[in-house]
């Protein structure tokens, strides 16, 4: 497929259910079944690897140096309600968690950590959910989602469906806490770091909710062959199922004939018909938002995403922050030349 399309390297996200159960020998054979079969064809896989840590070990350490470039990724909230153990619940976990995350950063592993937010995140506050992650934990590089619900629509509103003003304050203040207290020491916080690169016109890379379309660049594949736009929509509705790779083996004909698919290809276009999203000025940082999220909260992805307004306050952030980045970039490079200034023309001025 990607040799049909023209397409020199494809990035591989292994994720579950939980990735690390299928064991460092099984990746070793698939990393180089997959491998191989790119080199042959002038192509190449980069691969990625998520997962809950409760299975690492050290036994892990040389095939995630190998084919994943000593880098993993993992999930913990804060505080976490919802991450369990079958003996000892949410606290048993956060501890065995802690105990592998702290080994794994031992053995010089770049650990990235996603935290997803929940009404919890609010309660305890921006400060405190800053601290938890880069004092107590130590990180340098951690991501903030906020929640994707899946099932029928409103299913699961009262768990995901978090206020949106409430949120949006959140939002800003960690925003603001990471600006005065992390920025300049090097922690990377997404998906603010991102929207920094942006307003200051550096290389950005936004997260999957602010692609242009999203079905230009992800498919997800599960366990039994399903493909789907993510793994949000492979796991929670197979109405939306793009085809089956056991069943039909030519990947690119499933994508081009899908019905399904076409709703996703077609999906910015409508809204640019039918939604406010041409008035924004942050159309071309957000495309309407996150279409498993819009389907999840109402039923339908030709809409735009429910937290549209969430999403504006951080923009507005990160464009201020980025503007004061502007300015204090100008105002070094401006000292630096008069520093320099010759003494003769120094006089004559």
């Amino acid at each position: 497929h990607i040799e049909r399309e023209g397409i020199e390297e494809c990035e591989i996200y292994w994720q579950g259910g939980e990735a690390m159960i299928m064991g460092p020998a099984w990746f070793a054979e698939a990393g180089k079944i997959m491998d191989d079969a790119a080199a042959a064809r002038g192509r190449r896989f980069t691969h990625y690897l998520q997962t809950n840590l409760i299975s690492y070990s050290p036994a892990w350490n040389e095939i995630l140096r190998t084919m994943f470039d000593g880098s993993l990724g993992t999930s913990m909230d804060f505080p976490n309600h919802h991450r369990e153990l079958f003996k000892g619940g949410a606290t048993a976990y956060t501890e065995k968690w802690t105990r592998r995350l702290r080994e794994a950063l031992a053995a010089g592993l770049d650990i990235g950590v996603i935290a997803v937010l929940h009404q919890g995140s609010l309660d305890v506050g921006a400060d405190a959910f800053y601290q938890y992650y880069t004092e107590e934990l130590g990180l340098k590089c951690f991501q903030v989602n906020t929640p994707f619900p899946g099932g029928p629509a409103k299913a699961v509103e009262a768990e995901f469906d978090l206020d949106k003003a409430e949120l949006a304050k959140f939002l800003g203040n960690l925003f603001d806490i990471w600006m005065e207290r992390g920025y300049a020491d090097g922690v990377v916080l997404g998906p603010f770091d991102a929207l920094i690169h942006h307003f200051t016109g550096a290389p950005a890379r936004l997260p999957c909710i602010w692609k242009e379309n999203c079905s230009n660049q992800f498919i997800s594949v599960d366990s039994k062959g399903t493909v789907a736009q993510c793994d949000c929509w492979v796991t929670s509705y197979p109405e939306s199922f793009f085809g089956n790779v056991f069943r039909d083996p030519d990947l690119t004909q499933m994508l081009r004939t899908s019905p399904a698919r076409r709703e996703f290809v077609e999906r910015p276009k409508h809204l640019v018909e039918h939604e406010d999203c041409l008035e924004c000025r942050f159309l071309s940082i957000c495309h309407g938002g996150c279409p498993v999220r819009t389907y999840s909260a109402l039923g339908t992805m030709l809409a735009k995403d429910p937290y549209c307004e969430v999403y504006k306050a951080v923009f507005s952030r990160a464009e201020r922050h980025g503007r004061a980045l502007l300015r204090e970039q100008v105002s070094v490079v401006a000292k630096r030349s008069v520093d320099l200034l010759p003494a003769s023309v120094d006089e004559k001025r």
